[in-house]
């Protein structure tokens, strides 16, 4: 990598600006002044005077935002910043107004039609407008429209229009305002939020007293459960965490929706004309409120930079422009992690923190709602909490909750055991609990980490039947899981810079443990047959769990690998693990990626991948344990990574190692005499399907028997007897393999497989795996999976194509020239992915083979990049035998296993050179942002 400049950085001190006055930015007097004086200057020219009334307005809108951008960056936060956007657009408004109703439509004496206020709602209601946001408006009347007033609104939003500005408006009668609020909850949520700007003050106060009258009062129950509803909605559009790593600022689980969320149902239901009337009232504890305050601040000072950043109203805190944020915000490398990590970290906190208040509050407000009886119920007594079995808790509305606050302070174990009773009997936990628990954390001292009873409770839930993943996800929201294993703790909001990962690390693990469960309870039997099939024959299945929630505890620490493996063993032994069962953990934990790394790195058919994977594994009862762990981390990463592809290449490597293992004895030849046992039973499974094997097949070697189904082998065959054993192309969906699978049949000749390659790449496709075998009389059968960019089979809604991509294959191969277009487009860099530098690596080994070189390469993902590699194998006169393509969002992992001529040694400097080259080309022609770079890991870090 390239060396950087040893002379450190000086850090400039960020000093928070002071208080501003709106009228140190803009004089309304002197703008009104310059307004009449353009009116009077183009007074027989109205098309002069509209034009430096705009330009006016302009000025004076764009010094009150260069002044919130400078007040942002010198360390202003973005709450400050939205409020001095919001008065600036105050002033500009009134003074638009002002100069319509006077000079443009003047009423000298104004009818009871011509009457109106104008009002903001919304955000821009609550005096907090971001950099790009809408502007949005209600013209109130209350009698039918007039002339007059159609003209003024019409001249007003044309100006603004031209002025730049996204307005939203609405123009309405008091009693279509009541009408519409009571129908919309939209509209009754942006109502909520009005705000009078100018115009007539009685009409905004008769709304007011109405639509508190006829909207709000009694009407509260059906709020909440709308805007809950609502809320619900939208984060499962957003992926329903709030621990993704491209969050959405604003709409996103643990955003500022939230935030705006809780204040409107506080709003509605106590009252309150402002921020801080509404943080004071009654739902809100003292520290909730400077909860509110702090994430409220933080998260709109990421907007309000966002904003800036992307120059457009951009809520997305995506990967390329992540960088740039942590830089403005003062995020600089400290302690081993980059800037970017380190403030994505602090805004995960605050949506987590954002999370609890949210949990907390709208179930409170829920529950207040709930215990207000109608009718003649509103007489009698509310029912009194159950109590429960241990006389500390109570079952309050169906949740468990503490029969009193002290019972944590004389005895701190209730904090685990609040979620021990709620894991037992399937309770939701009750919001003043949570509240409780987080405002107790510091009575849970040290020392209760080694207490017997600490340690049977927390391993409790952790291991439990009945989905543990729920319990885990509230005592991480609450700290306590932190709190109680502190190698936990220290994943908590931990980010990894790169396009793989799509939640956090502690949410990934929390995701895992759930994963795993519904494993054993059956519920994925689909997707996961043998996982499901096998976890009833599992002995350590406390282990098993242990290992998933420890898993990832050595992230950022050095090779997660190893650090996790101690702080596995250290966890364990402190849990009071016997020390054979945390030795146990600590192997899994440090050879999570082992299996993964084999299946789709290596070829399994290769007696020497299955000696060595099934050596370093042991025993049968560690092979389940570690098949079972690495599925579900894999489906832990995110949507869309889990594909039956994978499913595929490990259960082929779990069956091929179980075989080795039961048969006792792990040595080359042993495997190799289980591989052609193998092969020959598949043999002889496809001979009963068709009438006789053709020749060329019949001589394959026992790689390609063990390889594929007979389902294959028959397609397989019947394509070749179809061409009479001629050059001949083929291509079929596999659903099951998430692949398109393409056969390729020819007489071999120098640059095939290179070839091939780079049709299919010119077509669209991404090769994921590539296997090549000889017949032994000059012919080939290549068989490539292919897939879309995004994981799909390769033309699974097209068959046509892929008739077509078959016939240009075999053009191909014959060396023919063919005009069929067939091509797609394929991957393309794009900014999100030109934000990270991915360093380029190359090994070549002979160790992990018995006949082959293994030439493995990392770096960042293009189209045409394993025909290019292919080429320069080629070009040193190896021959290739097989190919495994394994992505991670924007880098590739491949694998190549290749021949050297008779007698010609392998110039393996000379080699590496050239395909680092290769890796690197085109690298500068990436889309680039201010992103600095990503540290490159190693790529088990990439998991």
């Amino acid at each position: 990598m390239t060396q950087q400049n040893s002379t450190p950085k000086k850090k400039t001190r960020r000093v928070k600006p002071t208080a501003w006055r709106i009228h140190d930015i803009i004089d309304p007097r002197s703008l009104r002044v310059q307004l009449t004086a353009a009116h009077m200057e183009n007074v027989h020219n109205q098309q002069a005077a509209r034009k430096r009334v705009l330009d006016l307005l302009h000025g004076a809108l764009f010094r009150g935002r260069m002044i919130a951008q400078e007040r942002l960056e010198s360390g202003a936060d973005g709450l400050d910043t939205a409020n001095l956007l919001a008065a600036v657009m105050d002033e500009v408004l009134h003074a638009l107004f002002d100069y319509t109703t006077t000079h443009v439509f003047r009423s000298k004496n104004p009818t009871q039609g011509e009457r109106m206020a104008v009002m903001a709602v919304g955000g821009y209601g609550r005096r907090a407008l971001a950099p790009s946001s809408d502007v949005d408006l209600l013209f109130v009347r209350t009698y039918k429209q007039t002339a007059w007033a159609e003209s003024v609104i019409e001249f007003m939003l044309y100006a603004l229009w031209d002025l730049g500005l996204k307005v939203g408006h609405a123009f309405r009668t008091i009693d279509e305002c009541i009408r519409l609020s009571k129908e919309d909850y939209t509209i009754r949520t942006a109502i909520l939020d009005k705000r009078l700007l100018f115009g007539d003050e009685e009409i905004a106060e008769e709304l007011n007293q109405r639509f508190a009258k006829d909207v709000i009062d009694g009407r509260a129950a059906e709020f909440i459960q709308a805007k809950l509803e609502e809320r619900d909605h939208r984060v499962s559009k957003e992926g329903n965490s709030r621990f993704r790593v491209e969050p959405n600022v604003k709409e996103g689980k643990g955003g500022l929706r939230d935030l705006q969320t809780l204040f409107w149902l506080a709003k509605y239901i106590h009252g309150g004309d402002n921020f801080d009337e509404v943080l004071i009232n009654q739902v809100f504890s003292k520290s909730d409120a400077s909860s509110f305050r702090r994430e409220a601040r933080f998260l709109w000072t990421v907007r309000c930079h966002l904003h800036y950043v992307a120059g457009r109203g951009e809520d997305r805190l995506s990967f390329d422009l992540q960088p740039e944020i942590a830089s403005r915000m003062g995020f600089v490398d400290k302690a081993g992690m980059s800037g970017v990590e380190r403030f994505m970290k602090r805004y995960f906190l605050a949506a987590k923190e954002v999370g609890a208040l949210t949990r907390i509050l709208c179930a409170k407000l829920e529950a207040i709602e709930q215990k207000k009886p109608s009718g003649l119920l509103r007489f009698m007594p509310a029912p009194a909490p159950k109590p429960l079995d241990d006389k500390n808790f109570v079952l309050d509305g169906g949740r468990v909750s503490y029969v009193q606050a002290d019972v944590v302070k004389n005895d701190p174990l209730n904090l685990l055991r609040l979620f021990k009773f709620a894991d037992e009997g399937g309770y939701d936990i009750h919001p003043d609990a949570i509240g409780i628990t987080r405002e107790n954390l510091k009575a849970f001292k040290i020392e209760y980490r080694k207490d017997p009873e600490a340690q049977k409770l927390f391993i409790d839930v952790v291991t439990s039947k009945d989905h543990p993943g729920t319990t885990l996800k509230i005592m991480n929201e609450t700290g306590l899981l932190g709190r109680f294993l502190p190698e936990f703790g220290r994943i908590v909001a931990q980010t990894q810079f790169n396009m793989y990962h799509h939640y956090t690390v502690d949410e990934h693990t929390i995701r895992g443990v759930e994963a795993m469960n519904n494993v054993e309870r059956g519920e994925l039997a689909e997707d996961h047959p043998l996982s499901t099939s096998i976890f009833a024959e599992i002995v350590h299945r406390r282990a098993l769990y242990l290992a998933m929630l420890l898993h990832d505890t050595g992230k950022g620490q050095g090779d997660q690998q190893i650090e996790g493996a101690k702080n596995a063993r250290g966890a364990c032994l402190r849990l009071g693990l016997g020390k054979e069962e945390a030795e146990l953990v600590a192997w899994l934990v440090g050879n999570h990626l082992e299996m993964s790394d084999t299946a789709q790195r290596r070829d399994i058919s290769d007696p020497r991948t299955i000696a060595t994977f099934a050596k370093k594994v042991g025993t049968v009862e560690r092979l389940r344990l570690l098949l079972v762990l690495t599925v579900c981390d894999i489906r832990a990463v995110g949507p869309g990574v889990w594909n039956s592809w994978k499913g595929q290449l490990l259960r082929e490597l779990y069956y091929a190692t179980e075989a080795a293992l039961r048969g006792g004895r792990t040595d080359e030849a042993s495997v190799q005499m289980q591989i052609s046992k193998r092969a020959e039973e598949s043999r002889n499974a496809v001979m009963g399907k068709i009438s006789s094997l053709p020749v060329s097949l019949s001589n394959l070697e026992d790689a390609y028997w063990i390889s594929f189904d007979t389902d294959i082998h028959q397609w397989h065959a019947e394509t070749i007897i179809a061409a009479k054993e001629k050059t001949i192309s083929a291509a079929r969906i596999e659903a099951e393999l998430s692949a398109t699978q393409v056969l390729v049949f020819a007489e071999d000749r120098p640059r095939l497989f290179a070839d091939l390659c780079q049709e299919l790449t010119d077509a669209g496709a991404d090769i994921i795996s590539a296997r090549l075998f000889s017949t032994g009389n000059g012919q080939v059968l290549d068989v490539f999976e292919i897939q879309t960019s995004s994981g799909e089979p390769f033309c699974a809604d097209d068959p046509n194509r892929l008739t077509l991509l078959a016939d240009a294959l075999t053009a191909t191969a014959l060396g023919e020239e063919h005009n069929t277009s067939i091509a797609m487009g394929g991957f393309k860099a794009s900014r999100r992915q030109a934000a990270f530098i991915v360093e380029p690596v190359v090994s070549i080994n002979t160790k992990d083979s018995d006949s082959a070189v293994l030439v493995e390469l990392s770096g960042r993902n293009r189209q045409g990049l394993m025909q290019e590699i292919a080429n320069v194998l080629v070009n040193e006169g190896l021959s290739i035998l097989s190919a495994h393509a394994e992505s991670y969002g924007m880098m590739i992992h491949d694998v190549f296993y290749v021949e050297t001529q008779e007698n010609k040694e392998l110039d393996k400097e000379k080699l590496t050179k050239e395909l680092l080259g290769v890796l690197r080309r085109d690298e500068l022609k990436a889309p680039r942002t201010p992103a600095r770079e990503l540290k490159r890991a190693k790529t088990s870090e990439n998991r």
